[in-house]
């Protein structure tokens, strides 16, 4: 059921204001660890809105020192910022968004230029209108609604646009640590409108295989790392069927491969003409709901060190196995929490179609939230995570309807609406 008064919010949605945030957004170039510039226009955005905002320069070198901390762009500055709106005497709401975004790769891949938002059969196209720009202006236009319908709220709202988390989750966990905490949290990554209290967890690791170098001319007197490649690949296969065969969660059971292990990068030898002195695999390996990361970190080392006992170059010269960049912990909360509970209820009343609720395979600023800022959060955003990080990246504008609608319902009824 849908009250009268939740009727006048919804009413005030407007699409057309949206899609312009939006588009304003997109043209920001975020990448690269660029956000300084779209988060003073966040911080200009949500202070007009008349959000009591919190604007800082957050402390990196403090920061670093964090265990939390991962980063694999290395910034001179950034920025935090958060808005909040309400009376502040009932229960507390954060809406989390990143503002970075992935670099856009080769620029003749896209269709449309990849900082220029382009409206096409009902999507908007550009680089973060999916990850994760079109959530959050879901967000900063729901609350906007709630406004303009002239209602208080007893509790209280926050916006958080933050920095970093395509690269680690700096951003979030700045917020944490400078105390922006709540009774619940939505972060709206694009999970196909599905709701998720839980979320697989990601790291970065990097093997090294050491070669011999020699004159290509004299090819076999030397050690070709490459050699080893198919080898270590196929071990990583049989290593991420196990570890699924044996991490099943039902909040995953529609994955087939819920914790993948992917070598994403692969570097080897100096020139064309010699034997390569060693080959670089870098990838992301997942890690299961209440798995413990250092044991899942162990695995894999053994699964390599097993791999190297089999053959008498590598037992010389084992391959060496590094923890770097990005760090995701898993992170989940239960189910029937009051929080998946209210926007499951908000998105069945909005949409008329019964709440779909599952976890995502994927790392995002979740597990800061849950872990480090004892907040409990679920993901829930408009879009589908497949097209992001990918040429002509897009977001359905019905898709981005649908979020803010169950926002405007979801901030009305957890933070308690007034008149």
């Amino acid at each position: 059921m849908i009250s009268e008064q939740e009727r006048r919010a919804l009413s005030c949605i407007d699409m057309d204001a949206l899609i312009a945030t939006l588009s304003d957004l997109v043209a920001f170039q975020s990448d690269h660890g660029r956000e300084i510039a779209i988060q003073h226009h966040m911080a200009g955005m949500l202070d007009g809105m008349g959000m009591q905002t919190d604007v800082w320069d957050i402390d990196l070198d403090t920061l670093r020192q964090h265990p939390a901390y991962g980063a694999e762009i290395e910034r001179e500055q950034a920025v935090g910022v958060l808005g909040r709106w309400g009376k502040g005497q009932g229960r507390s709401l954060i809406l989390n968004g990143h503002v970075d975004v992935v670099p856009p790769g080769e620029p003749e891949r896209w269709s449309v230029p990849p900082f220029q938002a382009t409206i096409r059969d009902g999507r908007v196209y550009g680089r973060g209108t999916v990850d994760m720009k079109g959530g959050l202006c879901c967000a900063i236009h729901a609350v906007r609604a709630v406004m303009d319908a002239g209602i208080e709220l007893s509790g209280e709202v926050m916006i958080q646009p933050v920095v970093g988390e395509e690269d680690g989750g700096a951003g979030t966990l700045a917020a944490v640590v400078r105390g922006h905490r709540a009774d619940a949290a939505i972060v709206l990554e694009p999970t196909e409108l599905a709701i998720a209290p839980a979320q697989g967890g990601a790291l970065s690791f990097r093997i090294t295989v050491p070669g011999l170098a020699a004159h290509g001319a004299l090819r076999t007197e030397g050690v070709d790392p490459m050699d080893y490649f198919d080898r270590i690949h196929r071990a990583l296969r049989a290593l991420e069927k196990v570890r699924n065969d044996r991490l099943r969660h039902p909040l995953f059971a529609d994955y087939e491969v819920p914790y993948a292990i992917c070598v994403g990068k692969v570097q080897a030898g100096i020139w064309a003409s010699t034997v390569a002195e060693s080959l670089v695999l870098e990838g992301r390996y997942g890690v299961g709901i209440d798995e413990d990361p250092d044991q899942a970190r162990a695995e894999l080392e053994q699964a390599v060190a097993a791999l190297a006992a089999t053959d008498p170059w590598l037992r010389e010269h084992p391959p060496r196995v590094a923890w770097w960049g990005a760090r995701f912990m898993p992170a989940a909360i239960p189910a029937d929490h009051p929080i998946v509970e209210q926007v499951s209820a908000a998105w069945q009343a909005a949409s008329d179609t019964p709440a779909t609720v599952r976890g995502m395979p994927y790392g995002a600023d979740m597990h800061l939230l849950v872990n480090q800022g004892k907040t409990p959060t679920i993901l829930f955003g408009p879009g589908d995570v497949r097209v992001a990080h990918a040429p002509d990246e897009y977001v359905p504008i019905a898709d981005l309807e649908a979020v803010t609608r169950t926002l405007v319902l979801t901030i009305m009824r957890f933070c308690g609406a007034g008149r």
